[in-house]
């Protein structure tokens, strides 16, 4: 449902701004584009360094960013900064906003207003008279009433990327249970499939390797917990897995639940059957496991599966991906370190998806302090320095606001 609250002013319209990002933004850009007099969501940047060419070249990819939206003749910007006008006796950062509104006049694009709230006021770069000392940060707490129906924003663009505080004790059970499972896979499918460097399913994965025997005299002297022996059961069938796993309540996550969705985001082929099916559906996990087993076998990936991965293709369902990252956050958290990187790498890739970029930043270079040469890990990273976004978030007309 659309929610449209008309702003009738500059200062009314800066009030409305951290309810459509749902944060208070600190020393960003915030870029929000036009259909006409609404708006289409909003994106935020960090400011750009001082360099030479960092004004031209960030407002060339912002720009950019804007003419990817379909619906888009227009935009607004608004620079949030710890800069004083007091510094300069002028309004900061006024070589970016000049940037940005050189590239918006050349692509075509209607530049509404081109705002800025330092530490000691706010103002608008267009405004003639604005006063050399701005405007009364005050005069922005007057939100249109309407307002009231929008969710309030909480915190800045880094608040709630840390990962969720799990004690010691849980800990403790996960690492217990993440050990007894690498022993159910080894005695039911044979050592190989308990490594890192297998990639399916555990018993898709014994016809290959070679099943221990469960009745050989070694492996009876070594007791598994029955749980343990279950959780491999589940590993057999992983699309129902994954699509269960999205209704677990990850606040009250059974260590052997945890265990097993560490074990499978642990491995690529697992994890990235894991992400398909997130953002398709059920059936797009079934195609995926199928295509990665015969993948295996020397055939080529299919394009469309692999088009969500570098964000390409239908939008999928957000809140899948909220319930999908919320998950691999707690695992994330409950896991022993080594076993880490896996799910903070597949926590960043949804948060991601998400448009959560600074939260993605996070999770990767967590992942990285862990593992530096993490795969998942390191192309999302790249994604976030490149200011590359999936296309999906070009896709979306989301609340609107009236200007």
């Amino acid at each position: 449902m659309t929610t449209i609250v008309k702003a009738a002013n500059a200062a009314e319209f800066l009030s409305l701004v951290p309810h459509l990002l749902g944060f208070r933004p600190t020393r960003s850009l915030v870029v929000i584009p036009f259909a006409s007099s609404r708006s289409l969501g909003a994106m935020r940047f960090d400011l750009p360094g001082d360099e030479a060419d960092a004004m031209d070249r960030v407002a060339s990819t912002i720009i950019g960013m804007v003419c990817r939206i379909a619906e888009a003749d227009a935009l607004t910007t608004v620079v949030y900064t710890d800069a004083r006008f007091a510094d300069d006796e002028r309004m900061p950062h006024r070589d970016l906003s000049d940037a940005l509104a050189r590239r918006a006049d050349a692509c075509g694009l209607r530049l509404s207003d081109a705002l800025c709230v330092a530490a000691d006021g706010w103002g608008s770069y267009l405004d003639r008279d604005c006063p050399s000392e701005g405007r009364a940060l005050a005069s922005l707490a007057d939100e249109p009433a309407a307002a009231a129906s929008l969710p309030d924003p909480q915190g800045d663009q880094a608040s709630g990327a840390s990962l969720p505080s799990v004690d010691l004790a849980e800990k403790e059970r996960v690492a217990n249970a993440l050990a007894s499972l690498a022993d159910a896979v080894a005695v039911l499918c044979g050592p190989e499939a308990a490594g890192t460097g297998r990639s399916g399913s555990p018993r898709r994965e014994t016809a290959s390797s070679g099943a221990a025997d469960p009745h050989s005299p070694d492996e009876q002297s070594r007791r598994i917990d029955p749980r343990a022996l279950a959780a491999v059961c589940t590993l057999d069938d992983l699309p129902t897995l994954f699509e269960g796993a999205l209704a677990w309540d990850p606040s009250t996550l059974d260590q052997y639940d945890a265990a097993a969705m560490t074990w499978c985001l642990s491995r690529p082929a697992l994890r990235d059957i894991a992400l398909v099916q997130w953002c398709g559906g059920l059936a797009a996990g079934d195609e995926a496991l199928d295509a990665q087993l015969r993948w295996e076998q020397g055939e080529e990936y299919p394009a469309h599966l692999a088009m969500h991965m570098w964000g390409e293709g239908a939008r999928p369902d957000p809140d899948r991906l909220v319930a999908a990252l919320e998950l691999a956050r707690r695992v994330a958290a409950a896991a022993p370190r080594e076993s880490r990187p896996g799910p903070l790498a597949t926590s960043a890739w949804l948060a991601w998806a998400l448009g959560r970029s600074t939260h993605a930043e996070v999770y990767a270079l967590e992942a990285c302090e862990i593992d530096p040469e993490h795969g998942l890990a390191e192309i999302v990273r790249s994604f976030v320095h490149a200011g590359h976004l999936p296309e999906w978030a070009f896709q979306r007309p989301p609340k609107g606001v009236r200007a």
